[in-house]
This record gives structure tokens, sequence and C-alpha cells, in this order.
């Protein structure tokens, strides 16, 4: 693609940041992508459900997506003794947040990639954009893009009084190494998206690239979700304090989850779960949790800066659509610059109609599939006496 001589700043390094930044190098633009931490976003999240919209930015970037995934053939259902309550055939390509990261990762030029960034102020002033950093330094561009997540600066900067907020749930989380899963439970989940639907709660599970991007049969992975209910003023402080007792904002990364939390959720599934969702808790070495929120922006442009991904709307896992929304968004806006010759302002109003009703139907929708799972019998968790799992934590 010919160069356009107009240039981007992505604040956020992650999958959103990426996407927005592949997509605009597809179409000609420079990019720099500045990340407030301090080193790669390895290892973060687990599974993806590959959606289409991930595969089409892939190809326009010219990032091979022949081998981006397992796929899972058919759903099973279920029932308390562990057997099998429905099958149904749907095939489904699953992937890790690991291998969409790497990829365009070693895609994007390192140069051009700026780790340790906090962003502390943004000027507009006529046809620019500057962002200002906490460590002296600035960019001055024709366009600033805000993908820095849920906590994101960019939206605080330009909404202040817009903050997500916590559903009444969390998502526990775990990744077990195919070949490290009892013999009958492997064969049950591989290749398969496996549920297990109980009052207030469910847990499902699939197979996902594992160490190093792995595709290989039995160096894959176990991916499992489950969630759980807890309380905001009288439990979430203690679920999302971790193992060095920092309160974390929303979510604690692997091997950084309480002792005791971690304790209480292993003796919980022990109690509720069905026995080949019990092997696979059992055989998880470091489960982590992150907090179910909602985020919702009433606009997604300021002049020249634009909010994308989960900056401007979180969508609850059950859409399995927030890394898709993240890249739709990307694809969208490469498209409005171009058919609006790289016009910024025009481009992003005719940009943001469609993303705002598209990033507001995800929201609604995941709103209704999450509190149907685990508000249909009131918001208590099914099947655990807190008492004695406490007592024995």
């Amino acid at each position: 693609m010919k160069a356009t001589g107009n240039r981007a700043i992505v604040i956020g390094g992650s999958l959103g940041g990426l996407f927005t930044g592949i997509m605009l190098r597809a179409i000609g633009w420079e990019v720099d992508i500045y990340e407030r931490s301090a080193h790669d976003l390895d290892s973060r999240g687990g599974g993806v459900v590959l959606q289409p919209d991930v595969v089409e930015a892939f190809q326009r970037a010219g990032i091979n997506a022949q081998a981006l995934g397992v796929v899972a053939h058919e759903r099973y259902y279920l029932n308390p003794d562990g057997s099998i309550a429905q099958r149904m055939p749907m095939r489904q390509m699953l992937t890790s947040w690991n291998l969409l990261y790497g990829s365009m990762r070693r895609h994007f030029p390192a140069e051009h990639y700026h780790y340790g960034k906090h962003l502390s102020q943004i000027q507009q002033m006529g046809e620019q954009v500057t962002a200002s950093f906490a460590d002296g330094t600035s960019d001055t561009a024709d366009l600033l893009i805000g993908a820095d997540g849920p906590n994101s600066t960019v939206r605080h900067y330009f909404l202040p009084d817009v903050q997500y907020r916590y559903a009444g749930y969390v998502a526990y989380r775990g990744l077990i190494n195919e070949a490290e899963l009892e013999e009958e439970a492997a064969a049950l989940f591989s290749e398969r998206f496996v549920f297990y639907q109980f009052p207030n709660s469910h847990i499902l599970q699939y197979v996902i690239p594992g160490e190093h991007e792995s595709l290989v049969l039995g160096k894959r992975r176990f991916n499992w979700v489950w969630y759980v209910n807890y309380d905001e003023a009288t439990e979430l402080s203690r679920i999302l304090t971790d193992r060095n007792n920092k309160r974390r904002d929303y979510s604690i990364p692997p091997g950084l989850l309480a002792s005791a939390v971690e304790q209480e959720l292993r003796l919980y599934a022990n109690t509720v779960l069905a026995p080949p969702f019990q092997k696979l808790v059992a055989a998880t070495q470091e489960p982590f949790v992150q907090a179910i929120l909602d985020l919702g922006v009433p606009q997604m442009t300021f002049g020249r800066v634009a909010l994308v991904g989960d900056a401007a709307f979180i969508p609850r896992p059950h859409t399995a659509a927030s890394t898709a929304k993240a890249a739709a968004n990307a694809i969208a806006l490469a498209d409005a610059l171009v058919n609006y010759d790289h016009d910024v302002r025009e481009a992003l109003k005719s940009w943001e109609p469609l993303q705002l009703a598209y990033g507001n139907q995800l929201m609604v929708s995941g709103q209704q599939l999450g509190n149907r799972s685990q508000f249909s019998h009131g918001t208590s968790r099914f099947g655990e006496n807190l008492d004695l799992l406490q007592q024995k934590a």
C-alpha cells in the first residue's frame, strides 16, 4: 500500500491497539503504539473464540491466517454426574490471546512499538493532535486512538464520569497442558466445546494453542472459564486482593491468586461441578480471575481522537465478541479513512455511529446472557456452604 504521509498515535499495545496499528499500516499510514507496561504482554488472558473479523484483519494486514487455532467440531452439555446430556454439531475455531498478540506483535515494526509510556496529556491544535507522556516525551500526529482498555486514560480525559461497573460475578480461568490432564477427561474435552450449567453459574472449556503457540496434538492446552457470583460490597475486594496483599482493579494474573481464595475455589469446584470439570480445575496449577464488567460510552470520537475496543465498550464474555469487536472497530476505521480520502474528521464522523450501535448491541446482548446464567435464582452461589469452605480455607 502506498504511503499516505499520515501518522497515527495508538495508546495501548494490547490486542485492540495492535489491530488498529496493523489496519492503519495496511492503508498506508505510519503508526506508533505506546504501551504503559514496560515489557511484552505475554501470558495475559487465555482462550479466544476466533471470529471472522479477526481473520479479516489478519488477511488485510498480510498476516498468515491459515493456522490460527484449534477446531472444535461439536458442543457437549454435561449432566451433574458427568454424562452427556446433549450433543450439538457446531464447528468453531478456538485460539489464544497469546497467539493473536504474538502474531500481530511480530508483524508490527518493533521500532514503532514503545514500552513504559504513561499518557499524561492530550492536546489538539488545528490539524494535529499531541500526546505527552509522564517521562517527558511527546509525539504529534494526525490521529490519536485510545485502545488502552477498561482503565483507559484517553477515555477518562474526555469522559471523566464514564466508568466501568462490576456485573456481580467473576470469571475464574485456567490453562492445563494437554499432557497433564487425566486420560478420560482429556478424551471428553478434546476437539469439543464442553459446558456444565447449574443454578446461577456455568463452566465451559475448549482446547487452544499451547506454549509457544503450538498446535501440535499433545502440546496444546485445555482452557476453562467458570462464572461465579460474588457480592461487590462484601466479597469482591477479597477475591481481587492478590497473593502479595495488593488490591487489583479487575483481574489477577496466573500465579498471583491469593492462596486462601485458590483453596476456596478448589473446594467449591469439588462441591458443585460435574466430575470431568472437577478434574480440570484440580489439574490447573495457576488459576486466575477477572471481574466481569459492563462499560459503554455515549461517544467514541473527540475531534482527532477515537476510542476503540475495551476503552469504549466492554461486552460480557458470553458474547465471545470482545476481541472481534476490537478488530471490527479497526477494520471500519481503516475503511472510513480510505473512503474519505484520509480526511480524519470526516472519516471519524462517518465511522462513529455504526461503532456506537455495534458496541451497545453487544453490551445489551452480553448482559442478557450473563444475567440469565447468573441471576435466574437470585444472586447467591449455588450448593456452597460458605462457612464450611472458609473454615477449611
